[in-house]
């Protein structure tokens, strides 16, 4: 299974909005100036392009793409792109945003960006969706290059796209160009430990809050809500280092064991049958809902956005939240989240995983060595860790949740940078 960036956002509650209430908040603890304010609230460029595509029986299909750079005052921008036919604006531009944030949040030097094309590729063939990412490429040569915006795959694509991306770009520059995306074939110039990185990251942001916690891991149970390419890897490395593992859930449905799911077992079941958990033996089906308000001591949510909301957040009776999908917890859920005294980990924090080893794939290519799968996991782990401590020392220092720290983190690195550079 290919790496994807996590985390479709569809229009419960608008994407863009959820996002500027909590960088509101947090721009506000740091004192930035109304300037500052506006600069980083308003992307840096948006484009959207209209990509004529000849589909299978000979007729001309016009898609529209779009690509936002939120911010590159970091460095170049760097956010997936998706094939989806929600996909809107508003979408692209909270997308961008939270890119800025979480290569912020983990200190690496990219700015923020977010690409996606209006379609259903589930109703399209590998022909079309070729040409329609060829098209998109051409659309956008003048936007992106491995200095200026770096894209990456995400709902929809994976690493063959990625290919045609590279190919169609390469044409263009008259030389073979593998660093204008990550998230690549290894053959291409892929990093070993991409399609893991976002659920080991996970993974590491749960143990380290579980340390500050003082929770053994051993005598700690969790449910992972969502079983794709994040929720399984973080389940599974869960249970690696102890963890008990009661409940999984894909779109078929949650799957409950008390005294554990064999994870290696399901994701073996799910390989076998067609991507789907659906009649899975070794557990007990549950809802979906049901699974988000076990009483665990760690729920991570892994599957798509806005599953805990205002109207079920009162349910919620996990000790900690590790959030591995972009936007899980809806901003109107934040407060009662926040009065139960649970622990947030928050998703720019959480699943930067994913971006950092793609920050490590630009890098190799770049210098053109591979490093080997242990040398990528330890530095991933390290910059994991690194972060969350930062975030960690921020939220005790402001008195804050978790989630407002690594904004606040975020934001007065960003804003700083943006001042050494001479900015107005």
């Amino acid at each position: 299974m290919g790496y994807i960036e996590p985390a479709p956002i569809k229009d419960k509650e608008n994407p863009l909005e959820s996002m500027m209430s909590r960088f509101d908040a947090a721009a506000k603890l740091v004192g930035i100036s109304d300037e500052m304010y506006d600069i980083l609230k308003v992307p840096a460029r948006q484009v959207i392009v209209g990509l004529p595509v000849t589909m299978d029986n000979g007729t001309i299909k016009v898609f529209e793409g779009y690509r936002v750079i939120h911010s590159n005052i970091l460095g170049p921008a760097k956010g997936g792109i998706r094939l989806d036919p929600a996909v809107n604006l508003d979408e692209v531009r909270a997308l961008a945003a939270w890119m800025t944030w979480k290569c912020a949040v983990v200190d690496i030097p990219y700015g923020g960006a977010k690409g996606g094309i209006a379609c259903n590729p589930r109703e399209m063939s590998a022909g079309e969706i070729e040409r329609l990412i060829r098209q998109y490429t051409v659309a956008m040569l003048d936007v992106i290059g491995p200095d200026r915006d770096i894209p990456a795959p995400d709902m929809g694509t994976g690493p063959r796209e990625m290919a045609w991306i590279v190919d169609e770009y390469s044409k263009a520059k008259g030389m073979t160009v593998n660093n204008v995306v990550t998230g690549k074939p290894l053959v291409l110039g892929g990093s070993l430990g991409r399609t893991e990185a976002t659920g080991r990251g996970v993974t590491v942001a749960a143990l380290s809050a579980m340390d500050k916690l003082r929770m053994n891991p051993y005598r700690t149970t969790a449910a992972v809500q969502g079983f794709g390419n994040v929720g399984s890897f973080a389940a599974e490395l869960l249970h690696e280092r102890g963890v008990t593992v009661v409940a999984v859930s894909d779109i078929s449905g949650g799957y409950y064991n008390k005294s554990g799911i064999d994870i290696t077992a399901a994701v073996s079941y799910r390989n076998s049958n067609k991507g789907t958990l659906e009649g899975f033996g070794g557990a007990e089906k549950i809802s979906n809902e049901e699974l988000l308000s076990l009483a665990v001591d760690v729920l991570v949510p892994a599957a798509k956005e806005d599953v805990i909301t205002e109207d079920n957040a009162a349910s919620i009776q996990a000790k900690m939240i590790v959030e591995g999908a972009n936007g899980p917890t809806s901003a109107s859920a934040d407060e009662i989240i926040n009065s139960k005294g649970i622990l947030v980990v928050p998703d720019i924090l959480a699943n930067a995983g994913g971006v950092t080893v793609s920050y490590f794939e630009w890098v190799q290519n770049r210098i053109g060595y591979k490093w080997t799968l242990d040398r990528v996991n330890r530095r991933a782990d390290r910059v994991m860790k690194d972060a969350f401590d930062r975030v960690f020392e921020t939220s005790q220092r402001y008195q804050v949740p978790l989630r407002l720290a690594a904004y606040i983190v975020a934001i007065d690195k960003v804003a700083s940078t943006y001042k050494y550079r001479g900015g107005y």
